[in-house]
């Protein structure tokens, strides 16, 4: 029979965006390894209803590390201490019977935070409704070779399109940048055929709303990248470089254009 522990906890209590916030702590009996950290803290919350307590608010879906909700920084790890993992993948064998464990938001200007453990991650959404689409009408399913993808860029783009938009590596940046995300949605289109017809307003469009949300810049620390629980790599940052670079070159001539009209 598997051991029990008892897990004590540090958690952000804060009943909304207006009021001060703090921590507070909570002692957690009988948690086995095989329970996920989320699985944890429901078994914490059912303790709170049961004593007419106020349960932590905190968000989550899927449970299967796909839809980035999680937002937990836990021992000051945005989604915990291990690699390439989200919370709801962080399983409690990885503590020891009397460990203390600090939960607490992501903290950003652009994730203002709601209640509690959850944020609001909207910002994300809103630079990708900027650009990060493809208009192309694609139809039934084509034959596989009718667009011809060298292996290499194929590669990378599936690489860079995994990323969940979980925020981890605003989180983690000690700028609160947003640039390893929006590289990534800006590298997987344009790496592709597909990706083509919009790619130059594509990345002015998504680094001004970046901008606009309140992010701050990118000073090449590789904190984002070490704490991606899907590992996005930096070098999407240096092709969303020069993605913006030449959607400005080519924006000057049209500019230039429309004056001379």
């Amino acid at each position: 029979m598997e051991k029990s522990m008892k897990i004590h906890l540090k958690i952000w209590r804060q009943k909304g965006p207006s009021v001060s916030g703090g921590f507070e702590n909570y002692t957690m009996e009988n948690v086995l390894g095989d329970m996920s950290f989320l699985e944890m803290l429901d078994e914490l919350n059912v303790k709170l209803v049961k004593e007419g307590k106020e349960p932590v608010a905190f968000e989550s879906d899927c449970r299967e590390g796909i839809c980035g909700s999680c937002s937990l920084v836990i021992d000051g790890n945005p989604h915990g201490p291990e690699k390439a993992t989200t919370a709801c993948q962080l399983f409690m064998r990885h503590y020891r019977d009397g460990d203390t464990i600090t939960v607490e938001p992501f903290r950003a200007k652009a994730f203002p935070l709601q209640k509690d453990l959850i944020v609001d991650r909207s910002s994300f959404d809103r630079i990708q409704q900027a650009g990060g689409y493809c208009s192309v009408r694609v139809g039934s399913a084509v034959d596989a070779n009718v667009n011809l993808i060298n292996k290499e860029n194929a590669d990378r783009a599936f690489d860079a399109a995994t990323c969940i938009g979980c925020g981890a590596c605003v989180a983690v940046c000690k700028n609160a940048s947003a640039m390893l995300f929006v590289s990534a949605k800006v590298a997987q289109f344009a790496l592709l055929p597909q990706g083509q017809p919009e790619r130059d307003l594509r990345a002015r469009n998504m680094v001004a709303q970046m901008d606009a949300e309140g992010f701050g810049n990118c000073t090449n620390t590789k904190a984002c990248e070490a704490t991606c629980p899907k590992e996005i790599k930096v070098e999407n940052i240096r092709m969303l470089n020069r993605e913006y670079a030449r959607a400005k070159i080519v924006e000057r001539p049209l500019n230039a254009k429309a004056q001379d009209s």
